[in-house]
């Protein structure tokens, strides 16, 4: 029995160690399945997008449980890959995940919440994993920008979503998903055509907030596409992480920087 819970025990090491060289590792196998793991992403967020559309129809609840197995089985393999589980779990993205997991379970009782899923297109974008393949090509400058893209895409359908919920959900599908998005980008980019208005005191709330939010997330965008590109290098006194490409000292603390460019190593 011993020796049949040693095994065990190093099986279990044995699968972490795998799994933490494929989430985090840069081999040649790593970026494959790192690969495979964001197109899969990026998938279930395109299937979050066109839920209000889908679930009505008969094969909605059978691609709801899958999807919510899919994340599930990942959420496990990369509380498996952290160095620190309970550390990981703590974490407010693995919750927001583990709800997200909750809502494709109860698609009818967590209906109206539906919307936040889309979240976890932002949730990508903060922990850095949907910016490997730029990084591993040598195009980490657009970081910041694809951020801020990721943040405008992110806003617009989440809005999208409960404009749809609580506004425009009529019965007539597509038709009332098109005038949720277009009521956000127009209100978004203030452009108000004033076709179509939400009612009552709580609708021209949410207008504000979507006015507001828009046009800062648009200058956001409009700021990192024009403004001079900042590279990620991480200070190693300060850890400052943002330079100027032609940096030689950290602006914050005046520390010898060499960063690495297509000619070399800075100076």
């Amino acid at each position: 029995m011993v020796i049949r819970t040693e095994d065990r025990s190093r099986a279990f090491l044995l699968v972490r160690d795998r799994l933490r060289r494929l989430y985090h590792g840069r081999t040649q196998n790593a970026l494959r399945f790192q690969y495979a793991v964001i197109a899969v992403d990026l998938a279930t967020i395109a299937f979050f997008i066109a839920s209000p559309l889908l679930e009505d129809g008969p094969s909605f609840l059978l691609l709801s449980y899958s999807v919510a197995a899919l994340l599930g089985l990942d959420l496990v393999a990369r509380a498996l890959a952290s160095t620190h589980m309970v550390r990981w779990l703590i974490q407010p993205r693995i919750w927001v995940d583990v709800f997200i997991v909750l809502t494709l379970l109860l698609p009818t009782t967590l209906a109206n919440l539906g919307f936040l899923r889309i979240l976890r297109l932002w949730l990508m974008s903060r922990t850095g994993f949907l910016w490997r393949p730029l990084e591993n090509r040598g195009l980490g400058q657009w970081r910041d920008r694809g951020h801020a893209f990721v943040n405008l895409i992110t806003f617009l359908f989440v809005m999208t979503g409960f404009l749809y919920t609580f506004f425009f959900h009529k019965g007539e599908g597509l038709v009332d998903y098109v005038n949720a998005l277009y009521f956000t980008v127009t209100t978004a980019t203030t452009t108000g055509f004033g076709d179509i208005v939400l009612p009552g005191p709580w609708g021209k709330i949410t207008s504000i907030v979507v006015m507001i939010s828009g046009i800062s997330l648009l200058a956001r965008l409009a700021q990192s596409l024009f403004r001079p590109p900042k590279i990620f290098f991480v200070c190693p006194q300060c850890a400052l992480q943002r330079h100027d490409p032609d940096a030689v000292h950290c602006k914050a603390c005046g520390c010898l920087l060499r960063i690495p460019d297509d000619a070399g190593w800075g100076a």
